[in-house]
């Protein structure tokens, strides 16, 4: 398993608009499987390409084994209804988890690993999680949307309970 080194704040690449995808070749095929590794050995359920370096608009996705994993290559939300509230925390921000707003439902548009162009309709958590991705995309970190900071122990009283 490859495991990339995971691009900490306050790094330049996590606030940059990342470059389209115009190649989808073996290049691109190896930096999603390892993203995809390092995703799962860093415990995360989802990971941007800016947050291994990667000036590119490529984001992986799994927050549920049963859905699988998601490539999401140029993606762009067309469509985004509701509201849902929650916690969310960061690979780039080791400990630091935030309250933040988010649509409940996406349709998203983007291109699988061949250049197919696909839409992708996402509700709750898997929704969530999409939205954080691709803004990483576009060099908006969750930070910029916390609406309240919580402790690392508050959380963890709170999942324990």
């Amino acid at each position: 398993m490859a495991k990339l080194p995971i691009v900490h704040y306050p790094a330049d690449i996590l606030e940059k608009e990342c470059a389209r995808v115009r190649d989808f070749n073996k290049e691109l095929k190896q930096l999603v499987k390892d993203m995809y590794e390092t995703m799962i050995q860093a415990d995360g359920v989802g990971l941007a390409a800016p947050q291994v370096g990667a000036d590119l608009q490529v984001a992986v996705v799994e927050t549920d084994p049963e859905v699988g994993f998601i490539t999401l290559i140029n993606p762009v939300i067309v469509e985004s209804k509701g509201k849902q509230t929650d916690v969310e925390g960061c690979l780039s921000f080791p400990g630091v988890y935030g309250y933040v707003t988010r649509a409940s439902y996406i349709k998203v548009k983007a291109q699988d690993i061949k250049g197919r162009y696909f839409l992708l309709e996402a509700q709750d958590f898997l929704a969530r999680a999409i939205q954080h991705e691709i803004d990483h995309l576009h060099g908006i970190l969750f930070t910029a949307k916390v609406e309240e900071y919580i402790e690392e122990e508050k959380l963890e009283k709170e999942g324990a309970e």
